[in-house]
């Protein structure tokens, strides 16, 4: 069964690397403190929780949300933010209200994003290295990061052999 992914434009493809424009879209997020991997799992669970029915709509009811890809892991000043980017048809006024006060819902509106993508595992030091490659496409291509952490994303399940599994690095650019 497929996943849906957010759409977007490809503004270059340049194999490994892509500058992508995105529309606006609304995630389901989590702020979760410890190291890469205990945030992966806390934050995870976070938001399947509310996308498989820990949530309450307008009409008391919880609801399931259908499951999206990527899970996008990124540094924040208090730990770690891990989102799900909510199903296309959705928007925060479809979306039911979660129960847990650890997740919340926020729009997230049109924006540019240089990717790498790579397979894997994704280490810390897989992550630093494929970030590093993507900031020297960045420069290269003369464009400027908005100064906000990269994003690791990954769209396999934990079971995915590490060497068909697909991750990103991604870094918000000014638009083009």
């Amino acid at each position: 069964m497929a996943v849906e992914e957010p759409p977007y434009e490809a503004l270059i493809q340049d194999a490994p690397f892509e500058l992508r424009r995105y529309p606006s879209f609304v995630v389901a997020e989590t702020k979760i403190n410890g190291d890469f991997d205990t945030a992966s799992r806390q934050g995870f669970r976070r938001i399947a929780g509310y996308i498989f029915g820990d949530n309450q709509g307008d009409d008391g009811q919880s609801r399931k949300i259908a499951m999206t890809a990527p899970v996008t892991v990124q540094p924040a000043a208090d730990g770690w933010r891990l989102h799900f980017v909510m199903p296309s048809q959705e928007s925060l006024n479809t979306l039911p209200t979660p129960v847990s006060d650890d997740v919340t819902l926020r729009e997230v509106s049109t924006h540019d994003v240089a990717a790498i993508r790579f397979s894997g595992f994704t280490t810390q030091a897989a992550i630093a290295e494929h970030t590093q490659k993507l900031k020297n496409w960045i420069q290269q291509q003369g464009l400027t990061e908005l100064g906000r952490e990269p994003q690791v994303a990954r769209y396999d399940d934990p079971f995915t052999l590490p060497w068909r599994r697909r991750n990103e690095i991604l870094i918000e650019v000014a638009r083009r």
